[in-house]
């Protein structure tokens, strides 16, 4: 909604979408062209109010360091030596390349990436995407750094990993919460999401926190925080499923039913086997949690009904991390609540959109809901993956993709490594690459070994400073574009609330001015508003909400459900009619396509397995901390680091235990150097109770910054993380081992 004071005052009212987990409302006054300050939703319940982030967002916009103008790389890569030039200038430059490096090494050898920072409908990848198949073809990536251990899981065990989560107010029907690895007081995990669980709570409902750090979400929800060991959640999960199976507390009518392979799973459980029983006492000394625990957390699960066990992504994001995922759904299915109100699916923590309103969702319909693209040809006849899965997209499926998070090992090994081709052309947009990548040395080795490296950004981030050509783009509240989503579901339209800074300019005005400069003749026959309009009315259509028309005087339209979304209600209620999209119609805990595929690290029905750089590997003796990567309150991964009004909330600190500080004799608010074989972070410690012994939490996010020895000041974790992914192309950034001494 937009209401005007005069000739030269007026409140907008658009939609956040910066990659944090939530999409909010902000109301922007706007006097003279100049946005004065921001509130947010005080409209009909339910209410979008938005975070810290998005109410900073003025300082952003205004930001001294924002990129204004087109810049050309006149020193050494990484240097942060540019000069200004034209956007013709620019736009030439970055032609010229792509037919150059097409021509000479092929289409494959172009290599694209684009994140979801910033990104809504129109203005995201898919206007590069557009704008490179009509070129020829690209490299494209695989694989979610957020969550690709969890949506492989999901497509392996439910045909999908679309439509499973519940939305928001379906906690309220809960009488049991496990909140496992999962803090969305911090991550917010689409609005509401923290004020439906407090609902939960006062209503009776008992929530659990199972997280290496006691979270903000333990402290203000949980009646019960329980410590883990990164890495073994699945040892715990396995442990629980023992304890139903020989108390008999297991929903067997539910497994028959709905399930295949359940009885393979509880042999494993039983030691059949390997000889090893999957007792709490088995698992004590793997994740640090008492068998005693264990086993009444178990007993409350199972016999708790409706209860909602939330696997938050954090522990997929782990050298085999797609077996705490299946574990999960196992877990629900054997106590029958898959497919109810209150209950959950154990899949995407973060959900709730797949009511049908997360943008992601719309793939289903082809070319409708977003810019047409005609087929990518590098794609064609280049094969499958050998872990591709039916029920994922085609592109995810693709031989000729390279994985998201191992684009610096394809750059640096290309053909000879294995991959399909010699990367020469990588184009970054909406992402800190360097920076948010595991192991940052290595990508910085990847973007030197490159040919040509062009970067669209806000701010000369440690990524765009290895670009040969920076293309400055506006943020959100420089154009107009389309979003949805939300725990609670709604459209809304993304309005323009400035005219764009400097010579900042969107995604799709850069790849117009690109297209003919490619030879490409009729990229773009719409107006930003007319592809708005195209894409808005797809959706009516699809999902029968208002047209664009319509959205654009309601500005955002909230949905009104008549009961909460359930996912996968309607297998459970019509199986017949209704199967899931497995190859058998069932849950597959046991996956007959995974058997195919021949991995030991990848078994059919989910398993514990060890990782690399735990507590039991020899590295240990080493380097005996366990670091993970968490997510912090003031940024979205990396987006507003250098915003000081969110600097001033929450220091870039190290948490330690004391446990593990006294020995060491670090002090709080101590400098401490944290370092293993890859990198060294000299950083200053938070020393607390919040996390428990044998484990450091950097949060990711903070950016890179190298001081004259090469060791970072800057506080990014990823300096520390390895280069690896698991075996079904999981992000790992939570299994890694260090040393903290004070500096």
């Amino acid at each position: 909604m937009e209401r005007k004071k005069g000739s030269e005052n007026k409140i907008v009212s658009t939609i956040c979408n910066s990659h944090c987990g939530g999409a909010c409302v902000l109301k922007v006054h706007v006097k003279n062209g100049v946005i004065r300050r921001i509130e947010t939703d005080n409209n009909d319940e339910p209410q979008f109010r938005a975070c810290s982030r998005g109410r900073a967002y003025r300082q952003r916009v205004y930001a001294p360091d924002r990129l204004l103008y087109p810049l050309k790389r006149v020193g050494e890569r990484g240097s942060d030596q540019f000069e200004r030039v034209t956007w013709d200038q620019a736009l030439d430059t970055v032609a010229d390349e792509l037919k150059r490096v097409k021509e000479h090494y092929g289409p494959a050898s172009i290599l694209h990436f684009c994140s979801l920072g910033d990104g809504h409908a129109l203005h995201s990848a898919a206007a590069i995407n557009r704008l490179l198949c009509m070129f020829g073809g690209y490299t494209s990536t695989w694989g979610f750094i957020s969550y690709e251990g969890g949506a492989f899981s999901a497509a392996a065990t439910y045909g999908t990993s679309r439509g499973s989560a519940h939305t928001g107010d379906d906690f309220l029907n809960s009488r049991l919460i496990l909140m496992w690895g999962w803090d969305p007081a911090t991550t917010i995990h689409r609005c509401n999401t923290p004020w439906y669980l407090a609902q939960a709570r006062e209503s009776g409902a008992k929530i659990y926190c199972i997280d290496p750090r006691y979270t903000d979400s333990a402290a203000v929800l949980a009646h019960q925080w329980i410590p883990i060991r990164p890495g073994t959640d699945t040892a715990m999960m396995v442990a629980m499923a023992y304890v139903m199976i020989h108390e008999g507390l297991y929903d067997q009518k539910f497994l028959d039913r709905y399930t295949l392979g359940f009885d393979k799973f509880r042999k494993y459980v039983m030691g059949c086997l390997d000889g090893i029983v999957k007792t709490p006492r088995w698992a004590e000394p793997i994740t640090g949690a008492p068998a005693e625990v264990i086993y009444k957390l178990a007993k409350q699960y199972a016999t708790t009904k409706p209860a909602a066990l939330v696997a938050g992504i954090a522990p997929g994001r782990t050298a085999y991390g797609e077996q705490y995922h299946r574990a999960a759904i196992t877990l629900s299915a054997m106590t029958g609540n898959i497919g109810v109100h209150g209950g959950s699916a154990a899949d995407r923590s973060w959900g709730g959109e797949s009511w049908g309103g997360d943008l992601a969702a719309f793939m289903g319909l082809g070319t409708k809901g977003r810019l047409p693209s005609p087929k990518n040809l590098v794609w064609e006849n280049a094969g499958v993956r050998w872990n591709a899965l039916k029920g994922r997209s085609a592109n995810a499926n693709s031989a000729a993709w390279v994985n998201s998070s191992m684009l610096a090992d394809a750059i640096l090994k290309g053909k000879a490594g294995g991959y399909p081709a010699d990367y020469k052309l990588l184009w970054l947009a909406n992402t800190n690459y360097l920076n948010q990548a595991c192991q940052v040395d290595k990508t910085v080795r990847a973007f030197k070994a490159l040919e040509f490296l062009v970067v669209q950004e806000q701010f000369m981030t440690p990524t765009a400073k290895f670009a040969d050509i920076v293309l400055p783009v506006c943020t959100f509240m420089e154009r107009n574009d389309f979003s949805s989503g939300g725990t609670t579901p709604f459209f809304g339209l993304v309005k323009k609330v400035i005219e764009p800074i400097g010579e900042s300019r969107s995604h799709l005005w850069i790849c117009e001015k690109l297209a003919p400069r490619l030879g490409i003749a009729k990229y773009s026959d719409k107006t930003e508003e007319g592809w708005l309009q195209s894409i808005v009315d797809d959706f009516a259509e699809y999902f029968h909400i208002p047209n664009y028309s319509e959205l654009k005087k309601k500005g955002i339209y909230k949905v009104q459900l008549d009961e909460p979304y359930v996912g996968f209600r309607e297998q459970i209620k019509n199986p017949q009619n209704n199967p899931f999209p497995t190859p058998s119609g069932k849950i597959e805990i046991f996956s007959q396509q995974i058997s195919e595929m021949g991995n030991p690290l990848l078994p059919p029905i989910p398993q514990y397995i060890q990782t690399w750089e735990s507590v039991n590997d020899p590295l240990a003796g080493t380097y005996p901390l366990q670091l993970i990567t968490t997510h912090f309150r003031r940024r979205a991964h990396s987006q507003f680091d250098n915003l000081p009004w969110l600097r001033e909330l929450q220091p870039q600190s190290i948490s330690i235990n004391k446990l593990d500080a006294e020995p060491r004799g670090i002090g709080h608010g101590d400098v401490v150097r944290v370092f293993n074989d890859r990198g060294e972070v000299m950083i200053p410690a938070r020393v607390t109770e919040r996390i428990m012994p044998g484990v450091v939490d950097i949060p990711q996010g903070a950016w890179f910054q190298p001081n004259e020895n090469g060791a970072d000041i800057g506080g990014c974790a990823n300096v520390l993380t390895k280069n690896l992914i698991s075996p079904a192309g999981a992000f790992c950034s939570n299994t890694c081992l260090v040393q903290v001494e004070k500096a």
